[in-house]
C-alpha cells in the first residue's frame, strides 16, 4: 500500500476512535452571540465578544454571501449583542454596519417562507425583531411578516404545554420562546434541546427566578460544547452539540459510499461504533443524539450502517415516521426533507422492505437536470445527489442515470472540484466522486476514459489542498444557521480522496494492461 492510501486510512481510523467525546461541530455565531448576550457579563467574554467581530464579512452581515437566505438569524443575533458590547473595540462599528447591512438585504420572508429555510426560523427571526424593535428604536428594518402566522401557532400550542419533555424538538429553538425555567429541564447532559443558546436563554431565565441546583450541570455543559468547537476561546459555542449519534451513523455512511466500509484497516474501529448503535437503537428510533427525540433521518442511516455490518435491525422504528407515501423527519415539522426520504429508501431497500412509495418521492424531487436540489438539512445539492444515487442504485449493480452523471460531469469547475457556492470545496467533490462512483461500470472505453480524465482532475484539485489533520472550516449543513460539523465533514473528505486515489490507480493499471 503506498504512503497516500496509508495515511488516509490512519487519519480516518483515528478520526472514528475519537467519536465518543460527543462530537466535533465548528463555532456558530448565532449561538455565540446568544450566549453572550444571556451571559450578562461582557468584560468576562471579551474574546468572545472580539472572535464574532473578526466574523463579520466586509458587507456588515455575517455567514456566506452565497447562501443569502441563512445569513439573517446570525446577523440579528451578532448585532444584539455586539449593541450591549459597546465599550469593547471595534463593537460600535460592528453594529453600524450590520444595521446597514439588514437595511439594504431584501427580505426573503416578506411573501412567504422558502422550503430550506434555517431550523426554528418563524421562531427565531420575529423574536429578533421584537428585540431590535426597543433596543434600537426607530430604524427601519426588515419584519419577516410571512414568518408571523407561524410563530403564532407554535406559540399557541406551547402555550398549552405546561413543561416539554427532555429531548422535544421544539427545545432546541427554547431561547426564541421559552420565558420561565419550569417549560423545560436540562437533559442528562445539562443541555436544553442540545442547543447551546437553548441552553443559555435557560440559564439566564433561571438564574433570574432564583432556580440555581442544575445551574452547575449547565455551566458543565456549556464548557463541554465550547471545547466543541476547538477554538480556543471560552464563550464560543457551537450551533448543535451533543451529536454522538449523528456523528458515529454518518460518517460510517460516508465509509460505505466510499467502498471503505469494510476495509481491513477500519474494521476494529467500525465494530465499536456498530456496537454502540446496535445498544442504542430502540424501537423507538434514533435522534442526533442520545438525549433528544428519535427521528427518521438517523434512524435510517442507523438501519442502513447496522445492516451492512451484517446486524439484522427490524424497520418498525423507521415506520413510525411514515405518513402516506413519504416519511417526516420528525412529527409536526414544517415541510418534509428530500434527504430523510433518500435516507429511508435506502434503508428499506437494504432490509429488502417495500419501497415503492418512497423510491417514487425521491424520483418526483428532481430537478430538470436530474439532481437533487431541494435539501433542508444541507444546502448543496451535492450531498442529497451523492446519497440519492447510492439509495437508487442499492441492488441494482448496473444501475446509471444518464441525466444525473452528465450534470454532474457539467458541473465540475475548470479547478477540477465542486461546489454550489462561488468556489470549489473539499466535502462537496467528495459527494460528487461517490456519486459518479456508483454509475462508473460502462464498457464503452471512450466513456470510462471520459470519467477517467474527470477524477484525475478531481484528484489532482483535492492533493494540492490536503493536508493531514486537517480540519475543515466551511459550513455548509443547514441548522439555524449553517454549520460545520467537522468530524464528519472530514471523513466525507478523507474518503473521497482515497476513493479519487485508488480511482486513478485501477486506471493507470487497466492501462497498463492494455498496453502492447
Amino acid at each position: 500500500m503506498n504512503t497516500l492510501s496509508e495515511q488516509i486510512l490512519s487519519d480516518l481510523r483515528r478520526l472514528l476512535s475519537e467519536m465518543s467525546d460527543g462530537g466535533s461541530v465548528g463555532p456558530s455565531v448565532y449561538d455565540t452571540a446568544r450566549a453572550l448576550r444571556f451571559h450578562g457579563n461582557v468584560t468576562g467574554r471579551q474574546d468572545a465578544y472580539a472572535w464574532l467581530i473578526a466574523q463579520q464579512q466586509a458587507d456588515g452581515g455575517w455567514g456566506s454571501a452565497d447562501f443569502p437566505l441563512f445569513r439573517h438569524a446570525p446577523t440579528w443575533a451578532a448585532l444584539l449583542a455586539l449593541q450591549r458590547a459597546d465599550p469593547l473595540p471595534g463593537a460600535a462599528d460592528a453594529v453600524q454596519a450590520a444595521t446597514r447591512f439588514l437595511q439594504r438585504q431584501p427580505d426573503p420572508y416578506a411573501y412567504a417562507v422558502p422550503e430550506d429555510a434555517p431550523i426554528g426560523a418563524e421562531l427565531i427571526l420575529p423574536q429578533f425583531c421584537g428585540e431590535a424593535a426597543s433596543l434600537l428604536g426607530g430604524v427601519a428594518l426588515p419584519r419577516h411578516p410571512a414568518l408571523l402566522p407561524l410563530r403564532q401557532a407554535r406559540l399557541v400550542k406551547l402555550g398549552a404545554v405546561a413543561m416539554l419533555p427532555s429531548g422535544h424538538p421544539l427545545l432546541h429553538s427554547w431561547e426564541a420562546w421559552g420565558t420561565s425555567p419550569t417549560t423545560a429541564c436540562p437533559d442528562d447532559d445539562g443541555s436544553i434541546g442540545i442547543s447551546p443558546a437553548a441552553t443559555a436563554a435557560w440559564r439566564a431565565h433561571a438564574v433570574t427566578r432564583g432556580r440555581t441546583p442544575q445551574i452547575w450541570r449547565v455551566d458543565a455543559y456549556l464548557e463541554m460544547a465550547s471545547r466543541a468547537t476547538r477554538s480556543g476561546i471560552e464563550g464560543v459555542v457551537p450551533n448543535v452539540w451533543p451529536i454522538n449519534v449523528f456523528e458515529p451513523c454518518w460518517s460510517l455512511y460516508t465509509l460505505h459510499l466510499a467502498g471503505l466500509f469494510a476495509h481491513p484497516a477500519l474494521a476494529e474501529a467500525v465494530r465499536v461504533i456498530v456496537a454502540q448503535l446496535d445498544a442504542r437503537l430502540g424501537v423507538r428510533g434514533l435522534g442526533p443524539a442520545l438525549h433528544f427525540a428519535a427521528d427518521a433521518d438517523d434512524t435510517a442511516v442507523a438501519l442502513c450502517v447496522l445492516h451492512l455490518a451484517g446486524r439484522d435491525p427490524a424497520v418498525d422504528a423507521l415506520r413510525r415516521f411514515e405518513i402516506g407515501e413519504l416519511f417526516v423527519t420528525f412529527p409536526g415539522e414544517r415541510n418534509a426533507s428530500v434527504s430523510t426520504n433518500i435516507h429511508a429508501l435506502h434503508a428499506l431497500r437494504l432490509l429488502g422492505k417495500p419501497a415503492g412509495g418512497t423510491s417514487a418521492y425521491v424520483e418526483a424531487n428532481r430537478n430538470p437536470q436530474g439532481l437533487w436540489d431541494n435539501e433542508k438539512w444541507h444546502v448543496s445539492w451535492l450531498y442529497p445527489t451523492a446519497h440519492a444515487v447510492a439509495a437508487l442504485a442499492q441492488g441494482k449493480p448496473q444501475w446509471r442515470d444518464e441525466r444525473a452523471l452528465s450534470a454532474l460531469l457539467q458541473a465540475q469547475r475548470d479547478d477540477g472540484g465542486w461546489g454550489a457556492g462561488r468556489a470549489s470545496t473539499f466535502e462537496e467533490t467528495a459527494y460528487a466522486l461517490f456519486a459518479l462512483h456508483v454509475m462508473d461500470w460502462s464498457e464503452e472505453a471512450t466513456e470510462r476514459r471520459r470519467i477517467a480524465q474527470v477524477v484525475a482532475r478531481a484528484l489532482e484539485w483535492m492533493l494540492a489542498r490536503h493536508a493531514a489533520h486537517a480540519l475543515p472550516r466551511t459550513p455548509l449543513w443547514i441548522g439555524k444557521e449553517l454549520y460545520c460539523p467537522t468530524r464528519v465533514v472530514r471523513v466525507a473528505e478523507l474518503a473521497g480522496l482515497w476513493l479519487a486515489h485508488r480511482w486513478g490507480r485501477r486506471v493507470l493499471a487497466e492501462g497498463a494492461g492494455a498496453a502492447p
